[in-house]
């Protein structure tokens, strides 16, 4: 294929291809950002500018970009198997190897793998596995299951319903019935005034309330985000995930856990539940499981669960890309080095800390109402009053206006509404955490600038 200059693949792109969540008509006007290549922590564009990856592509690049021994893993086994279905009794070494290596680092007792392709198809599997295990404790009748507002579990027909983003739902007659929502623990947004471990308790027994309303015989499970990533970083009180658990514990809901984000060390444990003392019947996994090279998605079934599917007869679900063997190795060969370079003991004991302390000192900007984080996650709330805490007007865009501020400063930074998110990879050093915090408080200056303008015309 020719090498093309930025303006030629930004007119390709415009004439051919529909960007996921994304205003069309608006990006063609503008054109495409153009993304040439990476190499650790930082991209390059189509202007050569070298930009710090602060979301790790989309939550997922934990061993930051050109790692060659996943690049040599993907290449040695497109060699040796590029590919092979786990259709018809058979298996491949790559699938088996990784679910036992996963097994061995899995929290309680998931001890079975079940393979997809990304995390939207995990939480569509979730639903066909906990309604088909019901039916095969002769409890058909359990079909509801519960999420929250504002979660964030795939944009398939079944992830996007899991999910509360109401702009999702109101697009294609979401939810599919049987799936129910209640508040997320949102403190920030939604418990200003309030104790926030007694805010995150009243959250956590919204979900006691909905399962007597619905009925107890009714409900099946419910899904959670250890931190919701998406919808803002949003990180519960601690009283909050204890109390969620006692209650399925009390009612013999399933609880599924949606580790998508938080898995394979984002808060400096393997999983967020071991953070979070939790103790799931199933749990959802993709993005960093391959460090983003390849895609591959997980669902982990715990004993209880895993014994009714084993005894259930056929389990009539599957992909054609469960279990692929180029990407089962990628992942096999992500955990090692992992393993090897102690990423997750560095990301609890070293880099997230000082992530956490240098983000911060950004509390003192005139923007910021609120800083907060956990491991290498982190969000920070633009407000227009840092005494009242309160928001601009929706109109004034300010998220928007703080990203692309961002972008001109060589940064990338999510922006969910009027919070600023970041999710860096693993590998960042302390230096780059440094140049990620300093460039973001210029970006703020930038944005306290423009919107200051905007209110003066």
């Amino acid at each position: 294929m020719p090498e093309l200059n930025k303006g030629a693949v930004q007119r390709l792109d415009a004439a051919h291809h529909l960007h996921p969540f994304t205003d069309s008509r608006a990006l063609r006007q503008k054109g495409a950002r153009v993304i040439e290549r990476g190499e650790g922590v930082y991209l390059w564009d189509a202007a050569g500018r070298r930009i710090l990856d602060g979301m790790a592509g989309l939550w997922c690049v934990n061993l930051g970009y050109g790692r060659q021994e996943l690049i040599e893993a993907a290449h040695a086994q497109l060699q040796q198997l590029p590919y092979y279905n786990l259709f018809f009794q058979t298996t491949h070494p790559p699938a088996a190897t990784l679910a036992a290596t996963l097994a061995g680092l899995l929290p309680g007792e998931l001890q079975q793998l079940f393979f997809t392709g990304s995390g939207s198809e995990c939480n569509d599997t979730v639903v066909r596995m906990v309604r088909h295990f019901w039916a095969q404790q002769g409890r058909p009748e359990r079909r509801v299951i519960i999420s929250r507002h504002n979660a964030y579990h795939g944009s398939t027909l079944a992830g996007a319903s899991l999910g509360g983003m109401a702009p999702m739902h109101a697009q294609g007659g979401l939810p599919l019935p049987d799936m129910v929502h209640i508040d997320q623990p949102y403190h920030f947004g939604e418990g200003q005034g309030t104790d926030p471990d007694e805010f995150g308790l009243a959250r956590a027994r919204q979900l006691e309330q909905k399962i007597l309303e619905l009925g107890p015989e009714r409900v099946a499970a419910f899904i959670g985000e250890p931190v919701q990533g998406a919808g803002g970083v949003i990180i519960p009180p601690a009283s909050y995930w204890p109390e969620i658990q006692r209650i399925c514990r009390k009612y013999d809901i399933l609880l599924v856990v949606d580790e998508v984000i938080c898995g394979f060390g984002r808060t400096g444990h393997w999983f967020a539940s071991e953070y979070y003392g939790l103790q799931p019947d199933l749990l959802c996994m993709a993005k960093g499981i391959t460090s983003g090279y390849i895609p591959l998605g997980a669902v982990a079934v715990g004993a209880r669960v895993a014994e009714g599917l084993i005894d259930g007869g056929e389990f009539f679900h599957g992909f054609t890309w469960s279990g692929h063997p180029v990407a089962c190795a990628v992942a096999q060969a992500c955990i090692e080095v992992m393993k090897q370079e102690h990423i997750v003991e560095r990301v609890h004991d070293d880099i997230g800390p000082y992530l956490q302390r240098r983000w911060a000192s950004l509390g003192d900007h005139p923007l910021v109402g609120e800083t907060r984080g956990l491991g290498l996650l982190a969000a920070l709330e633009l407000v227009a009053d840092k005494t009242t805490l309160a928001r601009f007007p929706e109109a004034a865009g300010a998220g928007l206006v703080c990203r692309e501020h961002c972008f001109e400063q060589g940064l990338v930074m999510r922006a969910v509404g009027d919070t600023m998110i970041i999710s860096p990879p693993l590998v960042i050093s302390r230096e780059q955490v440094d140049e990620l915090v300093d460039k973001a408080r210029r970006a703020l200056d930038l944005t306290l600038h423009t919107l200051s303008n905007q209110q003066g015309k």
